[in-house]
This record gives structure tokens, sequence and C-alpha cells, in this order.
């Protein structure tokens, strides 16, 4: 966001924008929109984000072991994601073999 907010700031402005407009709009209370934004940032690898979600949470009356189950769950729920991704992505393994790849990834 450093290089957007320096060249761009007219969008980092928008985003300050939207994360008002989620703020006040917001449907769900304040601890499970933490733990969403928690798990969200987990599987983003953000790391300012984990540790602002994390500490939001803690604000917001969660404990360390909820967010530890919030850390399971999503890395569960992304292991999966990711087993029947890649599956779908390698079936054709025997194909792969040979050379025939269907894709742009060889030049």
């Amino acid at each position: 966001m450093r290089m957007l907010t320096e060249f761009f700031p007219e969008f980092s402005k928008m985003l300050d924008q939207m994360d008002e407009l989620y703020k006040n709009k917001r449907t769900i209370d304040e601890k499970t929109y933490q733990f969403i934004c928690f798990a969200l940032s987990i599987k983003a690898r953000s790391k300012p984000c984990v540790l602002k979600h994390f500490k939001g949470a803690l604000e917001a009356g969660a404990t360390v072991k909820e967010l530890s189950y919030i850390l399971a769950l999503t890395m569960r729920e992304a292991a999966g994601a990711d087993d029947c991704w890649t599956h779908d992505v390698v079936a054709d393994w025997k194909e792969i073999i040979k050379g025939n790849l269907s894709c742009n990834c060889q030049k």
C-alpha cells in the first residue's frame, strides 16, 4: 500500500472509504468480523493483517483458544481446497509426463 499511497493516493483513499462503509453497514458483531478478517488474512499471507485482526479479535472479546481454532479451521479448509484444486490440475498427469501440456506455462 505504501507505493499506492504515494503514486495512486486516490485508490488508497477509496479503500479507506470502503473500510468505513463496511464498518457503518456491518450486520455482524465485531468479534465475528475480526474472525473472518483473521482467516482471510491467513489465507492471503498478510502478516500486517494477521497481526491487526488477531489483536482486533482479542479486543472484541476473543480468546487465544478461539483464535487457535480459527487458525486451525482456516488451515484445514485451505488444505482441502488446495488438495481438490491440485488434483483437478494434475488429473491428466500421464499426458503431462509426455509433455502434452495445455497451458502457457512453458515457453
